[in-house]
Formats: C-alpha cells, structure tokens, sequence
C-alpha cells in the first residue's frame, strides 16, 4: 500500500543493483515510478506495483525525487539533458539523484544546471556491489548541498549503511574513484593468493579460512573469492564498467598530476581480459587472467 505522506519516487536504471535499490524502495511504501531502456528489465517491480514511465521527462514530471543508476556518463548525459532528458520535464524544487559511478566534472555540470532551473541535485555514487544492493547496506558517498543531503539520509538508509556527505558537487564521485582504486589493486591481490595456492598444491577453500579474517581481509576476499572457487563468475559489478571507473580515475589522475601505476596495471590487465570477451562477467573473473 502506497504511503500517502511519502514523496513519489522516480528509479532510471534497473540494472543489476538498480533493480534491488528500486526493489527496497517499493518494499518502505513509496509510489515508485520506473523507466530503463530495456522495459523487461522491470517487470518484476511493475508486477510489485511499481509504475511504468515512457522517458526520463515524464520521471521527472511525475516524481518529486529522482534517482538515476546507469551505465556509463554519456548515459547519465542523455539521461538529464538529453530531448526528453530529467531537466526538460523538471519541476522546480524536484530532487535528483545520481548514483551511478559518473565523473565529477559531470556531477558539477548538473549540479549548475539544476541551480538554474531551482532543482536539489546529488552525486552519490555507491559502492557494495549486487549484494549490497540487494541487502541495503551499500556504501554510500554524496556530493552536493549538505541541507539536501540531510533531506534525504531517509531514503539514502533504505539503500544503505554507511552515508557519508563528502562535500560540494562533484566530492561523491571523487570518493567513488579513490574507492574503485583501492579496489583494483586488491582484485590483483585476492585472485593473485587463489593462483599462488593452487599452484603450491594448498586448497584453496582452507586458505581462504585462514587468511580472509587476518590482516589480508577484505571486502573481495570474504564476498567474491568464494564465487570464484565455485567458477561463479556473474557479475556483482561488471569488468566492463570497472574499466570505465579505472579509465574516469586514471583520467582525473592525470589533471591533478599524480601517477597511479597499481591502478595502470590493474586496467592493463582487466582491458585484456575484455579483449578476451570477459567485459559482461563480474570483476573476480580477473583470474581468468592467469588461465
């Protein structure tokens, strides 16, 4: 039952993870307004009582916040600014949302564009991967107007637990790169032990007891070393939109002077697996790199 007192929400995106963020909306009560390019991608939530929007204009006429989660910039480009993009059916004192891993130049660009037309706008980029997604409990990491990051810490608990405002538009994205690095190497790392351990006759389920509650833990030993024991290489997070993320990272590196060599490498090496036809598996498919 729809919750008269809760704002109209409007999701775009319902991909892996948006489908469960969106999902974890509707389940709290809000009125949910859905658009994704591939409409099948939503049925479930539809025949949950999500409701169906033909373009990201008529989101943003019905809804009162819009979160978007999309695939790469030159989406959430089209998304907001394209014919029948988010700005052109924007009513004043809407709330937009973009959570999909984007630049910061462009979180700026449409934080500057919504001040122009009187809407609230948000990076705040995610990070937890499909099981985050699916239990709530993504990172979450926000750049924007701290008045409408308090306004939303609501919604942004449904999604996740860890929500930290970082600062000015443009602040969330920049986290999601220093994250999506810290991640890179580590995904050498893990998969790297798994390599080590087979070739030295161990089993690979006994090392992973021993060394992922030590000082070698981490998110992608205890979450993704297990799928890659089981040959599960589905994607929690696509390799493909990984290397995007290192390309966005390797690129603000590059203006603010600085040189990355682990996250050089590590893109050298998920680029190849690409090459390889690997880009649709998920990221712990990098050790497909030693096959």
């Amino acid at each position: 039952m729809v919750l008269s007192t809760k704002k109209a929400i409007g999701f775009i995106g319902i991909g892996v993870m948006g489908k469960s963020m969106a999902k974890n909306l509707l389940s709290e009560g809000y009125r949910l307004f859905v658009y994704s390019r591939t409409k099948e991608k939503a049925e479930e939530l539809l025949e949950n009582g999500a409701e169906w929007l033909n373009t990201p204009k008529e989101i943003a006429e019905n809804a009162d916040i819009i979160i978007t989660m999309v695939g790469y910039p030159h989406d959430v480009e089209e998304t907001y600014f394209g014919k029948n993009g988010l700005f052109s059916g924007a009513k004043k004192e809407s709330i937009f949302i973009d959570m999909t891993t984007s630049t910061p130049t462009l979180a700026k660009k449409i934080f500057e564009e919504g001040k122009k037309l009187g809407i609230h706008t948000l990076d705040a980029p995610v990070s937890g991967g499909d099981i985050g997604a699916k239990n709530g409990t993504l990172s979450i990491m926000v750049g924007g107007d701290v008045n409408t990051f308090e306004e939303m810490k609501p919604i942004f608990s449904i999604l996740g637990e860890n929500i930290v405002y970082q600062g000015e538009a443009g602040a969330g994205q920049h986290t999601k790169m220093c994250n999506q690095i810290a991640i890179a190497s580590n995904m050498i790392g893990v998969t790297e032990s798994i390599v080590y351990a087979r070739k030295a006759g161990l089993n690979p389920e006994s090392v992973l007891k021993s060394i992922s509650s030590g000082a070698a833990g981490s998110w992608s030993m205890s979450n993704l070393i297990p799928r890659v024991l089981k040959e599960d290489y589905s994607p929690g997070f696509f390799i493909k939109h990984f290397i995007k993320d290192m390309g966005i990272a390797l690129e603000e590196a590059e203006k603010m002077e600085i040189h990355l060599p682990g996250l050089e490498l590590a893109k050298k090496m998920y680029d190849s697996l690409a090459e390889q036809g690997e880009e649709n598996n998920g990221t712990q498919a990098l050790i497909k790199y030693w096959d």
